[in-house]
Protein backbone atom coordinates (compact mmCIF):
# COMPACT_ATOMS: atom_id res chain seq x y z
CA UNK A 1 0.00 0.00 0.00
CA UNK A 2 1.28 3.51 -1.02
CA UNK A 3 2.51 5.32 1.91
CA UNK A 4 -0.12 8.42 2.68
CA UNK A 5 2.17 12.09 2.75
CA UNK A 6 1.07 15.26 3.39
CA UNK A 7 -1.41 16.96 1.63
CA UNK A 8 0.61 20.21 1.81
CA UNK A 9 3.30 19.66 -0.56
CA UNK A 10 5.07 22.37 0.94
CA UNK A 11 6.03 20.34 3.69
CA UNK A 12 8.94 19.94 6.47
CA UNK A 13 10.85 18.14 4.12
CA UNK A 14 10.52 20.35 0.97
CA UNK A 15 11.46 23.21 3.93
CA UNK A 16 14.11 22.00 5.29
CA UNK A 17 16.06 20.44 2.40
CA UNK A 18 15.67 23.98 0.83
CA UNK A 19 16.88 26.00 4.57
CA UNK A 20 20.11 22.98 4.11
CA UNK A 21 20.87 24.05 0.37
CA UNK A 22 20.61 27.84 0.85
CA UNK A 23 23.45 27.06 4.28
CA UNK A 24 25.48 25.04 1.87
CA UNK A 25 25.46 26.90 -1.04
CA UNK A 26 26.35 29.56 1.13
CA UNK A 27 29.57 28.18 1.99
CA UNK A 28 30.95 26.58 -1.29
CA UNK A 29 29.74 29.57 -3.12
CA UNK A 30 31.79 32.22 -1.02
CA UNK A 31 34.69 29.97 -2.37
CA UNK A 32 33.44 29.79 -5.76
CA UNK A 33 33.27 33.02 -6.54
CA UNK A 34 36.44 33.81 -5.70
CA UNK A 35 38.23 30.65 -6.85
CA UNK A 36 39.16 32.51 -10.49
CA UNK A 37 41.24 34.94 -8.84
CA UNK A 38 42.40 32.65 -6.49
CA UNK A 39 44.30 30.19 -8.98
CA UNK A 40 45.11 33.97 -11.12
CA UNK A 41 47.41 35.12 -7.54
CA UNK A 42 48.56 31.35 -7.52
CA UNK A 43 49.65 31.88 -11.19
CA UNK A 44 47.67 28.95 -12.71
CA UNK A 45 47.53 28.54 -16.22
CA UNK A 46 43.92 29.10 -18.17
CA UNK A 47 43.83 25.94 -18.56
CA UNK A 48 43.88 24.82 -14.44
CA UNK A 49 40.59 26.31 -14.11
CA UNK A 50 39.08 23.96 -16.58
CA UNK A 51 41.02 21.02 -14.83
CA UNK A 52 39.67 21.94 -11.31
CA UNK A 53 36.39 22.21 -12.48
CA UNK A 54 36.19 19.24 -15.09
CA UNK A 55 38.39 16.55 -12.65
CA UNK A 56 35.61 17.78 -9.40
CA UNK A 57 32.98 17.39 -11.48
CA UNK A 58 33.69 13.81 -12.89
CA UNK A 59 34.68 12.30 -9.37
CA UNK A 60 31.73 13.67 -8.31
CA UNK A 61 29.46 12.10 -11.11
CA UNK A 62 31.26 8.96 -10.48
CA UNK A 63 30.21 8.80 -6.74
CA UNK A 64 26.66 9.97 -7.37
CA UNK A 65 25.80 6.96 -9.60
CA UNK A 66 26.68 4.49 -6.44
CA UNK A 67 25.44 7.29 -3.60
CA UNK A 68 21.95 6.22 -4.83
CA UNK A 69 22.28 3.09 -5.50
CA UNK A 70 23.81 2.25 -1.81
CA UNK A 71 21.30 4.60 -0.20
CA UNK A 72 18.41 2.89 -1.92
CA UNK A 73 19.83 -0.32 -1.17
CA UNK A 74 20.62 0.20 2.31
CA UNK A 75 17.63 2.52 3.10
CA UNK A 76 19.91 4.82 4.57
CA UNK A 77 19.23 7.83 1.98
CA UNK A 78 19.50 10.86 4.98
CA UNK A 79 22.49 8.95 6.27
CA UNK A 80 24.24 9.36 2.94
CA UNK A 81 23.25 12.95 2.40
CA UNK A 82 24.35 14.03 5.93
CA UNK A 83 27.82 12.54 5.00
CA UNK A 84 27.72 14.11 1.51
CA UNK A 85 26.92 17.35 3.56
CA UNK A 86 29.52 17.78 6.24
CA UNK A 87 32.62 16.66 3.31
CA UNK A 88 31.75 19.86 1.55
CA UNK A 89 31.30 22.01 4.51
CA UNK A 90 34.87 20.51 5.36
CA UNK A 91 36.75 21.47 2.03
CA UNK A 92 37.63 24.89 2.16
CA UNK A 93 40.30 23.94 5.04
CA UNK A 94 42.07 22.99 2.29
CA UNK A 95 42.42 25.63 0.10
CA UNK A 96 43.16 28.09 2.93
CA UNK A 97 46.79 25.88 3.11
CA UNK A 98 47.29 25.73 -0.98
CA UNK A 99 50.00 27.69 -2.45
CA UNK A 100 49.28 25.56 -5.71
CA UNK A 101 46.81 25.10 -8.07
CA UNK A 102 47.40 21.74 -8.02
CA UNK A 103 46.38 21.61 -4.10
CA UNK A 104 43.16 23.83 -4.66
CA UNK A 105 42.11 20.76 -7.46
CA UNK A 106 42.50 18.68 -4.48
CA UNK A 107 40.14 20.19 -2.77
CA UNK A 108 37.79 21.04 -4.91
CA UNK A 109 37.65 17.51 -5.57
CA UNK A 110 36.90 16.44 -1.66
CA UNK A 111 34.75 19.01 -1.82
CA UNK A 112 32.56 17.67 -5.21
CA UNK A 113 33.21 14.32 -3.49
CA UNK A 114 30.62 15.37 -0.51
CA UNK A 115 28.53 16.93 -3.37
CA UNK A 116 28.15 13.46 -5.17
CA UNK A 117 27.40 11.48 -2.24
CA UNK A 118 24.83 13.80 -1.11
CA UNK A 119 22.66 14.87 -3.97
CA UNK A 120 21.19 11.89 -5.14
CA UNK A 121 19.58 10.49 -1.88
CA UNK A 122 18.63 13.55 -1.29
CA UNK A 123 16.55 14.47 -4.12
CA UNK A 124 14.92 10.93 -3.64
CA UNK A 125 13.92 12.33 0.24
CA UNK A 126 12.31 15.06 -1.83
CA UNK A 127 10.66 13.64 -4.68
CA UNK A 128 9.01 10.85 -2.08
CA UNK A 129 8.10 14.01 0.46
CA UNK A 130 5.20 15.08 -2.17
CA UNK A 131 2.70 14.03 -5.20
CA UNK A 132 4.12 13.18 -8.47
CA UNK A 133 1.59 16.39 -8.87
CA UNK A 134 3.67 18.74 -7.25
CA UNK A 135 7.02 17.54 -8.23
CA UNK A 136 8.33 20.71 -10.37
CA UNK A 137 7.20 23.31 -7.52
CA UNK A 138 8.76 21.19 -4.83
CA UNK A 139 12.17 21.35 -6.61
CA UNK A 140 11.75 24.45 -7.55
CA UNK A 141 11.64 25.72 -4.32
CA UNK A 142 14.47 23.77 -3.26
CA UNK A 143 16.27 25.03 -6.50
CA UNK A 144 15.26 28.16 -5.35
CA UNK A 145 16.67 27.99 -1.59
CA UNK A 146 19.60 26.29 -2.94
CA UNK A 147 20.26 29.18 -5.42
CA UNK A 148 19.47 32.56 -2.52
CA UNK A 149 22.63 30.39 -1.18
CA UNK A 150 24.46 31.66 -4.21
CA UNK A 151 23.49 35.13 -3.55
CA UNK A 152 24.46 35.21 -0.28
CA UNK A 153 27.55 33.83 -0.55
CA UNK A 154 28.84 35.81 -3.12
CA UNK A 155 27.90 39.42 -1.39
CA UNK A 156 29.22 37.95 2.12
CA UNK A 157 32.59 37.04 0.33
CA UNK A 158 32.51 40.93 -1.77
CA UNK A 159 31.61 42.68 2.08
CA UNK A 160 34.36 41.03 3.42
CA UNK A 161 37.05 41.92 1.24
CA UNK A 162 35.74 45.14 0.18
CA UNK A 163 34.42 46.34 3.86
CA UNK A 164 36.37 44.20 6.18
CA UNK A 165 39.56 43.50 4.17
CA UNK A 166 39.44 40.11 4.92
CA UNK A 167 41.81 38.33 3.07
CA UNK A 168 40.76 35.59 0.55
CA UNK A 169 42.11 32.54 2.37
CA UNK A 170 40.28 33.88 5.59
CA UNK A 171 37.55 34.35 3.92
CA UNK A 172 37.46 30.22 2.96
CA UNK A 173 38.06 29.90 6.47
CA UNK A 174 34.67 31.72 7.20
CA UNK A 175 32.63 29.43 4.58
CA UNK A 176 33.21 26.48 6.52
CA UNK A 177 30.88 27.76 9.29
CA UNK A 178 27.10 28.12 7.01
CA UNK A 179 28.56 24.57 5.60
CA UNK A 180 28.68 23.11 9.08
CA UNK A 181 25.12 24.59 10.06
CA UNK A 182 23.85 23.17 6.73
CA UNK A 183 24.58 19.95 7.97
CA UNK A 184 23.21 20.69 10.79
CA UNK A 185 19.52 21.76 9.35
CA UNK A 186 19.30 18.20 7.18
CA UNK A 187 19.60 16.10 10.36
CA UNK A 188 17.05 17.99 12.18
CA UNK A 189 13.93 19.28 9.72
CA UNK A 190 14.35 16.96 6.77
CA UNK A 191 12.38 13.51 7.45
CA UNK A 192 12.71 10.42 5.33
CA UNK A 193 9.84 8.62 4.56
CA UNK A 194 10.88 4.73 5.38
CA UNK A 195 10.00 2.52 2.44
CA UNK A 196 10.88 -1.00 0.89
CA UNK A 197 13.57 -0.20 -1.69
CA UNK A 198 12.79 -3.50 -3.93
CA UNK A 199 16.06 -3.64 -4.46
CA UNK A 200 17.27 -6.69 -2.12
CA UNK A 201 20.31 -8.72 -3.66
CA UNK A 202 20.04 -7.13 -6.90
CA UNK A 203 23.57 -5.87 -8.54
CA UNK A 204 24.31 -2.76 -9.47
CA UNK A 205 24.64 -3.78 -13.20
CA UNK A 206 21.48 -5.44 -13.24
CA UNK A 207 19.29 -2.99 -11.03
CA UNK A 208 21.01 -0.37 -14.21
CA UNK A 209 19.57 -2.71 -16.99
CA UNK A 210 15.82 -2.68 -15.29
CA UNK A 211 15.38 1.05 -15.36
CA UNK A 212 12.38 1.76 -17.50
CA UNK A 213 13.48 2.74 -21.20
CA UNK A 214 11.62 6.67 -21.51
CA UNK A 215 13.41 7.40 -18.67
CA UNK A 216 16.36 5.94 -20.37
CA UNK A 217 16.31 8.12 -22.99
CA UNK A 218 15.58 10.83 -21.15
CA UNK A 219 19.09 10.58 -19.59
CA UNK A 220 20.43 10.13 -22.54
CA UNK A 221 19.41 13.53 -23.41
CA UNK A 222 20.61 15.08 -20.39
CA UNK A 223 23.82 13.51 -21.13
CA UNK A 224 23.46 15.37 -24.74
CA UNK A 225 22.94 18.57 -23.34
CA UNK A 226 24.99 18.74 -19.87
CA UNK A 227 28.23 18.01 -22.75
CA UNK A 228 27.67 21.56 -23.41
CA UNK A 229 26.86 22.83 -20.49
CA UNK A 230 30.32 23.91 -19.11
CA UNK A 231 31.06 25.20 -15.38
CA UNK A 232 29.62 28.93 -14.46
CA UNK A 233 33.33 29.88 -12.92
CA UNK A 234 34.28 29.68 -16.81
CA UNK A 235 32.07 32.50 -17.56
CA UNK A 236 33.43 34.72 -14.36
CA UNK A 237 36.99 33.31 -15.96
CA UNK A 238 36.00 34.74 -19.09
CA UNK A 239 34.27 37.98 -18.01
CA UNK A 240 37.38 38.70 -15.48
CA UNK A 241 39.50 38.26 -18.19
CA UNK A 242 38.18 40.41 -20.85
CA UNK A 243 37.48 43.39 -18.05
CA UNK A 244 40.78 43.07 -16.92
CA UNK A 245 42.54 45.31 -19.62
CA UNK A 246 40.26 48.16 -18.89
CA UNK A 247 39.16 47.93 -15.28
CA UNK A 248 42.22 45.99 -13.56
CA UNK A 249 42.62 42.50 -12.16
CA UNK A 250 41.07 43.76 -8.76
CA UNK A 251 38.17 45.92 -10.71
CA UNK A 252 37.63 42.83 -12.99
CA UNK A 253 37.31 40.50 -9.90
CA UNK A 254 34.95 42.48 -8.23
CA UNK A 255 32.62 42.87 -11.59
CA UNK A 256 33.31 38.70 -12.08
CA UNK A 257 31.87 38.46 -8.48
CA UNK A 258 28.69 41.06 -9.13
CA UNK A 259 28.25 39.65 -12.44
CA UNK A 260 28.28 36.34 -10.98
CA UNK A 261 25.72 37.91 -8.55
CA UNK A 262 23.59 38.62 -11.28
CA UNK A 263 23.45 34.74 -12.62
CA UNK A 264 22.54 33.41 -9.25
CA UNK A 265 19.71 36.00 -8.59
CA UNK A 266 18.04 35.55 -11.83
CA UNK A 267 18.83 31.60 -11.20
CA UNK A 268 16.59 32.16 -7.76
CA UNK A 269 13.84 34.47 -9.06
CA UNK A 270 12.96 31.86 -12.13
CA UNK A 271 13.72 28.10 -10.45
CA UNK A 272 10.00 28.14 -9.12
CA UNK A 273 8.26 29.40 -12.06
CA UNK A 274 10.22 27.21 -14.50
CA UNK A 275 8.50 24.54 -11.82
CA UNK A 276 5.34 25.76 -11.61
CA UNK A 277 5.14 26.26 -15.32
CA UNK A 278 6.58 22.11 -15.69
CA UNK A 279 3.74 20.70 -13.94
CA UNK A 280 1.35 22.64 -15.78
CA UNK A 281 2.46 22.72 -19.16
CA UNK A 282 4.69 19.77 -19.43
CA UNK A 283 8.00 19.83 -17.62
CA UNK A 284 10.11 18.15 -20.53
CA UNK A 285 8.42 20.80 -22.99
CA UNK A 286 9.91 23.58 -20.60
CA UNK A 287 12.94 22.09 -19.79
CA UNK A 288 13.43 22.07 -23.65
CA UNK A 289 12.67 26.35 -24.01
CA UNK A 290 15.94 25.97 -21.14
CA UNK A 291 18.12 24.29 -22.90
CA UNK A 292 17.26 26.29 -26.08
CA UNK A 293 17.68 29.89 -23.88
CA UNK A 294 21.14 28.57 -22.95
CA UNK A 295 22.11 27.69 -27.05
CA UNK A 296 20.83 31.30 -27.47
CA UNK A 297 23.24 32.43 -24.61
CA UNK A 298 26.38 30.97 -25.80
CA UNK A 299 25.56 32.15 -29.57
CA UNK A 300 25.60 35.87 -27.80
CA UNK A 301 28.04 35.42 -26.02
CA UNK A 302 30.68 35.17 -29.12
CA UNK A 303 29.14 38.54 -30.32
CA UNK A 304 28.91 40.53 -27.06
CA UNK A 305 30.87 43.76 -26.47
CA UNK A 306 33.43 44.25 -24.05
CA UNK A 307 30.60 46.02 -21.60
CA UNK A 308 29.70 45.27 -18.45
CA UNK A 309 25.63 46.18 -18.86
CA UNK A 310 26.02 43.25 -21.38
CA UNK A 311 27.57 40.84 -19.63
CA UNK A 312 25.17 40.98 -16.83
CA UNK A 313 22.38 40.52 -19.44
CA UNK A 314 24.02 37.43 -20.76
CA UNK A 315 24.21 36.18 -17.06
CA UNK A 316 20.71 36.52 -15.93
CA UNK A 317 20.25 34.08 -19.37
CA UNK A 318 22.91 31.77 -17.93
CA UNK A 319 20.95 31.88 -14.44
CA UNK A 320 17.74 31.53 -16.34
CA UNK A 321 18.64 28.14 -18.62
CA UNK A 322 20.26 26.57 -15.36
CA UNK A 323 17.16 27.00 -13.36
CA UNK A 324 15.07 25.60 -15.97
CA UNK A 325 17.59 22.86 -15.87
CA UNK A 326 17.69 21.92 -12.34
CA UNK A 327 14.53 22.29 -10.96
CA UNK A 328 12.76 20.41 -14.28
CA UNK A 329 15.67 17.71 -14.74
CA UNK A 330 15.09 16.36 -11.13
CA UNK A 331 10.77 17.03 -11.33
CA UNK A 332 11.02 14.76 -14.67
CA UNK A 333 13.22 11.94 -12.59
CA UNK A 334 10.77 11.61 -10.04
CA UNK A 335 7.96 11.80 -12.41
CA UNK A 336 8.95 9.16 -14.12
CA UNK A 337 10.59 6.52 -11.56
CA UNK A 338 8.22 4.85 -8.69
CA UNK A 339 9.99 5.55 -5.11
CA UNK A 340 11.87 2.05 -5.11
CA UNK A 341 13.70 3.22 -8.12
CA UNK A 342 14.52 7.13 -7.33
CA UNK A 343 18.00 6.80 -5.66
CA UNK A 344 19.34 5.02 -8.67
CA UNK A 345 17.76 7.13 -11.05
CA UNK A 346 18.62 10.71 -9.54
CA UNK A 347 22.23 8.37 -9.52
CA UNK A 348 22.27 8.17 -13.69
CA UNK A 349 20.93 11.51 -14.04
CA UNK A 350 23.88 13.29 -11.56
CA UNK A 351 26.28 11.14 -13.22
CA UNK A 352 25.47 12.22 -17.11
CA UNK A 353 25.38 15.77 -15.91
CA UNK A 354 28.79 15.10 -13.90
CA UNK A 355 30.24 13.38 -17.30
CA UNK A 356 28.71 16.18 -19.52
CA UNK A 357 30.08 18.79 -17.17
CA UNK A 358 33.90 17.22 -17.05
CA UNK A 359 33.82 16.75 -20.44
CA UNK A 360 32.70 20.78 -21.44
CA UNK A 361 34.75 22.14 -18.71
CA UNK A 362 38.01 20.27 -20.35
CA UNK A 363 36.87 20.67 -24.05
CA UNK A 364 35.78 24.74 -23.59
CA UNK A 365 38.98 25.68 -21.36
CA UNK A 366 40.90 23.86 -23.54
CA UNK A 367 39.89 25.60 -27.11
CA UNK A 368 39.83 28.83 -25.35
CA UNK A 369 43.30 28.09 -24.63
CA UNK A 370 44.33 27.15 -27.94
CA UNK A 371 41.67 29.18 -30.34
CA UNK A 372 40.52 31.66 -27.83
CA UNK A 373 36.89 32.36 -26.08
CA UNK A 374 34.82 31.92 -29.43
CA UNK A 375 35.89 28.79 -30.44
CA UNK A 376 34.33 27.52 -26.73
CA UNK A 377 31.04 28.99 -27.11
CA UNK A 378 30.69 28.26 -30.73
CA UNK A 379 31.27 24.25 -29.67
CA UNK A 380 28.60 24.62 -26.47
CA UNK A 381 25.89 26.18 -29.05
CA UNK A 382 26.04 23.27 -31.62
CA UNK A 383 26.34 20.60 -29.14
CA UNK A 384 23.42 22.38 -26.65
CA UNK A 385 21.04 22.62 -30.19
CA UNK A 386 21.43 18.52 -30.29
CA UNK A 387 20.72 18.09 -26.88
CA UNK A 388 17.91 20.37 -27.33
CA UNK A 389 16.82 18.33 -30.13
CA UNK A 390 17.20 14.95 -28.57
CA UNK A 391 15.38 15.98 -25.20
CA UNK A 392 12.20 17.41 -27.60
CA UNK A 393 12.15 13.96 -29.76
CA UNK A 394 12.12 11.57 -26.44
CA UNK A 395 9.42 13.67 -24.91
CA UNK A 396 7.17 13.38 -27.81
CA UNK A 397 5.34 10.54 -26.78
CA UNK A 398 5.78 11.05 -22.84
CA UNK A 399 3.68 14.79 -21.56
Amino acid sequence: MAEKRESNWLNSTVIGASITSFLSDTSHEIVTVFLPSFLIMLGAPVYALGLVEGVSDGLSSFVKLFSGYYADKLEKRKEFSMLGYILTALFPLILVAATSWPVVLAGRAFGWLGRGIRGPPRDAILASSVDKKDLGKAFGIHRAGDTLGAIAGPLVAAYAVSSMQIPIREIFLISVIPGILAAVAFWLLVKEKKKATGSGSKSLILSLKEMPKRFNLFAAAVLSFGIADFSHTLLIFFAVTQLSPSMGLNGAAAAGAVLYLVRNASYALLSYPFGFLGDKLGRRKMLALGYLVAVITFVAFIFAPVDLLVYGVLFALAGAFIAAEDSLEGAVTGELLGDEKRGLGYGIISTANGIGDFASSIIVSSLWSVFGFTSGFAFSAAVGLIGTLVLLWTSLDTD
